[in-house]
């Protein structure tokens, strides 16, 4: 058996162990250490299939950035995980038959790309390109209307996350900048008049307490 098989099915193995211990932890932040780690062993099944910039990318972006936000965000909000985690295996058959349906419509998806004898030998050309300017063009050329899609849908989910964001609600505060741009100086400051008093010190105070009590 040949190195590179044997780190393909260990990493295999650690990822989809990563990626059941994800669902199954019990701390969110053992959730998201997990998850990283698969990450990491698929960059490294991207490595072992020629696709550097795909490893890369998956390293940089999703474990340099958004899982390093997932543990700030997690860590800030110290969610309750007991609380979440209500109805977990009430909803396992059903999560398990999604699951399972994905998984088939993936593999008829891939079953021809398994049917391969041998993988297409690379033309001179795309070997002094290189990958990433390979995979630039398809995306821009190909599969453009696919991107431009894609690029759309984030768009929209996007705006649909500012708008939960910054929905009203009872308990939240804000500024409203335009108010405070029309406040004018009475809203803000009032003058009152009252008349003068004059406080006894302290000492004359007690005498004349005391000349009360002696007459």
């Amino acid at each position: 058996m040949e190195i590179t098989t044997v780190l393909f099915y260990l990493f295999s193995a650690v990822l989809l162990g990563s990626a059941f211990r994800v669902i199954t932890a019990q701390s969110t932040v053992h959730a998201a250490l997990f998850l990283i780690l698969g990450f990491f062993n698929a960059a490294c099944i991207w490595m072992l299939l020629k696709a550097e910039f795909l490893a890369i990318t998956l390293v940089l972006v999703y474990i340099g950035a958004v899982m390093v936000l997932f543990l700030f965000v997690v860590m800030m909000l110290d969610i309750n995980s007991d609380k979440v985690r209500q109805g977990f295996w009430r909803h396992l058959p059903l999560a398990g038959l999604v699951g399972a349906f994905a998984a088939l419509e993936m593999s008829f998806v891939l079953m021809g790309g398994f049917r391969l004898n041998a993988a297409p030998e690379a033309s001179a050309v795309a070997l002094q390109l290189g990958n990433s300017k390979l995979l630039g063009i398809a995306i821009y050329t190909q599969y453009l209307y696919p991107l431009e899609i894609a690029a759309v849908l984030l768009l929209v989910a996007i705006i649909a996350a500012i708008a939960l964001t910054l929905r009203e609600r009872k308990d939240s505060r804000s500024q409203n900048a335009g108010v405070q741009v029309r406040t004018k100086k009475a809203d803000r400051l009032r003058i009152i008049k009252m008349a003068p008093s004059v406080e006894a010190p302290a000492a004359d105070a007690a005498a004349a307490e005391n000349n009360k009590g002696a007459a």
